[in-house]
């Protein structure tokens, strides 16, 4: 299932509306202020390779179902660690009962999973919903670990 397909983003900065594509070289700026964006994208069994292996900076993958409570509760304190972070990570939600060879290569035994991958790696994992500054500094250790 492919989910490809750009997001409108309002600009954290200026408050312009800005399209971000899901793939994209480099990293989205606004086209107003130039700042960097929120980089947020859905992927799928089809183009997570894409989409979250050959991103240029660190991406935050939601394995995420529709049915559960907790995903519904960490959705925006991810969003905000997307929006606080711009520039440095990427966002990328996988809904696992729609994509069910990533829920099954992930080993995805509850969710939400959060995962950091950097490059296709592997660097961080946890399961289970936190709030947005507990989640922001997992992301920034996780990502700090992986290049000290």
């Amino acid at each position: 299932m492919s989910t490809l397909q750009a997001t409108n983003v309002t600009c954290p900065h200026c408050g312009r509306t800005n399209r971000v594509p899901a793939v994209a070289e480099g990293r989205p700026r606004c086209g107003n202020c130039k700042q960097p964006l929120p980089w947020m994208a859905d992927a799928g069994d089809d183009d997570f390779a894409e989409v979250v292996e050959q991103a240029g900076v660190p991406v935050v993958v939601d394995l995420w179902a529709t049915w559960c409570g907790p995903c519904r509760m960490v959705s925006p304190a991810l969003e905000k660690v997307a929006t606080d972070l711009a520039g440095k990570i990427k966002l990328v939600k996988v809904d696992i009962d729609k994509n069910p060879r990533l829920a099954q290569r992930f080993e995805v035994q509850a969710v939400p999973t959060l995962l950091v991958l950097d490059h296709g790696v592997t660097v961080a994992r946890q399961a289970g919903a936190a709030p947005a500054p507990v989640l922001r500094q997992w992301v920034e250790e996780s990502i700090t670990a992986r290049k000290g």
